[in-house]
Parts: C-alpha cells; structure tokens; sequence
C-alpha cells in the first residue's frame, strides 16, 4: 500500500495548481491559514505548512501583518493591471510591487501648485479642475527598472494642504480617509505611442524606439466634482492591462 503525501503537501499543491492555471495571479493573496482551516478542516499546523511548502517552492512572499501574496515568476516579468475595478485602482502602486516580489523606488521630478486650474478631454467630455491645483511628476520603479511615468493633477480646493503630506499611499485611499470625499466613478482612457531615446523628456531610458501605454483619467466625487486628474505613461514591453467587466440587468416595460 503506497504511503499518501502529507496533508500539508496535498494542500500546497492545490494552490499551486491555482496559480498555474492562472485563477491566482501575481499579487493575488493566498488564502490565509484560517481560511485553509476552514475549508480543509485542518489544525493550524498543518495550514501554516501548507503556506511555508507554497512560500519555499518559490510561488508566493509572506508579508508580516498583510499575508500570503502570489510572487510574479513570468519570464518576461510582465505586470498585469485590471481596467474597471474600483478595488483595483485605490491600492497603492508601491505595495502591489512588493506584493509581486519587486522593490519599488519612487523619484519626484515636480511637486508644484498650479493656479490656473487643468482640464482633460476623456470619452468626448471635459473634466475641469479649477482654481489652485497640485501637480506631482513621480517616476515610479521597480527593482530600478522605470515602469511608470506618472503626472497627477490634484485639486487643492477638495484636498487643502495636500502638498504638504508625503503621499506614500494610494491616492484615492488618501481622498476617501483623510478628506472624507464620497467617490463617484473614475473615467479612463488607454492609448498607445513610441517614445524615443533623443526626447527630452523621456525618462525610460530605452536605446530603442519604446512603445508605451498612455493612462488618462478624471476621478470624480459624488457631488460630480473633479478631484484628479492623471496623465501617466506605462511601459508597453512589462504591461499587460485586463478588462474586467460585469453584465448589468436590464428590465424592460412592457
């Protein structure tokens, strides 16, 4: 009779299964050790194994205090960014890199206030910042490689002495708990260029000509008020962007 694998075993395959068929994706969280308890009915011991034998096959990181995330193992190394979720967009670019197994470093170029307000054309509309608003350039990287060249317009008169804070969290997180704004919708637009390496505003570093993904948005408030506006430029050769989205019923008079 052949001896079986230990429980731990059996259930670190499982999620590793999950993670190769792509239902967990880079970043994602593994199901921590009270939730493997409570569907595998297991000791805490053996649930703990299970997400260490996960952790040492080289497929998630454990980060204190947060949990299990899935570790991007892609040869390529590419990111992949879900358009369309609200979740999504309010976590913060930083802590999906290390999630991910990446270090992100963060370059301010610009951190001034605009008086003349800004506008931005999405879908056909225009969206209006008016008034003083706060323009921050930040080059975004990870393991030092530029990922993301980043351009937010904030206003000053929804967010008061928002200049003055260091801004290491997600920005929406920052409008909802620290200025107690109700979000509507985020309007987006992505589009496609090449940056060149003689530009003079190009930070990419690239030798060859770089095809680059190009991010607009307008982040609206509930009362229809504009609280950001974004201008940001990905890197098209470590991007993917995925669409998620979910069929609305419809009733129809009759």
């Amino acid at each position: 009779m052949k001896n079986s694998s230990p429980k731990y075993i059996e259930i670190s395959k499982a999620i590793i299964a999950k993670i190769e068929a792509g239902e967990l994706l880079p970043g994602d969280k593994v199901p921590s050790e009270n939730e493997l308890i409570n569907m595998y009915k297991i000791s805490n011991t053996t649930a703990r194994k299970s997400l260490l034998e996960v952790e040492l096959q080289g497929w998630a990181n454990r980060i204190k205090g947060k949990g299990t995330f899935v570790l991007n193992r892609s040869e390529d190394k590419h990111l992949t960014r879900i358009l369309g979720s609200f979740h999504a967009i309010k976590e913060s670019f930083s802590d999906n890199l290390v999630k991910e197994g990446f270090t992100p470093k963060n370059v301010t170029l610009e951190k001034t206030i605009i008086d003349s307000g800004i506008s931005i054309n999405i879908n056909g509309k225009n969206y209006i910042i008016e008034g003083n608003v706060l323009k921050i350039r930040r080059l975004r990287y990870a393991d030092e490689l530029l990922l993301k060249d980043e351009t937010r317009y904030v206003s000053m008169a929804l967010c008061p002495k928002m200049n003055m804070m260091e801004l290491n969290q997600a920005f929406l997180k920052i409008y909802e708990d620290k200025y107690h704004l109700k979000l509507d919708s985020v309007q987006r637009t992505l589009s496609t260029a090449v940056t060149y390496p003689e530009e003079e505003n190009n930070y990419f570093e690239n030798n060859l000509p770089l095809s680059v993904f190009i991010l607009d948005s307008a982040v609206i408030c509930e009362n229809q008020k504009v609280v950001e506006i974004e201008h940001s430029l990905y890197r098209g050769d470590k991007y993917k962007f995925s669409i998620h989205t979910k069929p609305q019923l419809i009733s129809e008079k009759k």
